[in-house]
């Protein structure tokens, strides 16, 4: 079986910058267990898998190791794909995935996801979060993931997970601040998912745009996920929904084989 594959940098303008995200467009879909394969040959954080539904698109998203309920680079990179590579002139681009309605519309040189907001709650801290992250963070609340406020963004920055610690949690984990030039600034751990820090996360949006939201007393905001690659989004809160504008640059793309049943 022959599949065209995308090597797309998302939430950037430049190549070897942002989060890559691998993107397989579909006419059918395959096994379960080839997607997953694809993902981990890819070796990134996340491959995304889209085929058409009607008028809309369905979505799939794997890490190296397990599926997951929500990503927001890798569908910001299928976004890309059908608007520049396969000339989507749709005025908006709707993916369904196994939870979500998610929509995508494209503002000059940005896309915009229209993604589920995810708001957190207060929680008590596991013993083992602290211990991970190496510095006990000011406040830890919770929704999809552990959310660990700092004091400051230089302590953000300067984090040295110890990532088989973090492995142990039932959440991923998101760590956050406000920022200097901007808004707030995170980042994000998931060895639990084969991830050990992901560059760019939009799905963690979901969650810290409505608390910086709520904690800054305003809807638009400017965010810097400071990972090693780093990456920018621009975000509102817009009741139940999230909104995160960011652009998007092709690395490579290809044609991959594989087999229709991997053993």
């Amino acid at each position: 079986m022959r599949l065209k594959l995308f090597h797309i940098d998302a939430f950037t303008s430049r190549v070897f910058r942002g989060n890559p995200a691998a993107v397989c467009p579909l006419e059918k879909w395959p096994d379960e267990a080839l997607m997953q394969a694809i993902a981990a040959e890819n070796n990134l954080s996340e491959t995304a898998f889209f085929a058409p539904d009607g008028e809309e698109f369905r979505i799939r998203w794997f890490t190296p190791t397990t599926e997951i309920d929500l990503c927001g680079h890798a569908t910001l990179a299928s976004a890309w794909v059908l608007y520049e590579e396969r000339g989507y002139k749709g005025e908006r681009i709707v993916f369904r995935s196994r939870t979500d309605r998610l929509e995508v519309t494209r503002e000059r040189d940005r896309m915009v996801l229209n993604f589920p907001a995810r708001p957190p709650k207060k929680v008590d801290a596991p013993t083992g979060l602290g211990v991970g992250l190496g510095l006990k963070p000011k406040a830890v609340l919770a929704a999809r993931d552990f959310l660990c406020v700092f004091e400051n963004e230089q302590q953000v920055c300067d984090l040295k997970p110890d990532f088989a610690a973090l492995k142990n949690l039932d959440r991923m984990v998101i760590v956050t601040a406000r920022g200097k030039d901007c808004d707030f600034v995170s980042r994000f751990f998931a060895p639990g998912h084969g991830v050990d820090e992901d560059p760019v996360t939009g799905s963690a949006h979901c969650t810290l745009v409505p608390y910086w939201a709520h904690e800054l007393g305003k809807k638009k905001l400017h965010a810097i996920q400071v990972s090693r690659r780093g990456g920018e989004l621009f975000c509102e809160h817009v009741k139940d929904r999230v909104k995160m504008a960011g652009q998007a640059v092709k690395y490579l793309e290809g044609t991959i084989e594989v087999p229709e049943h991997p053993q």
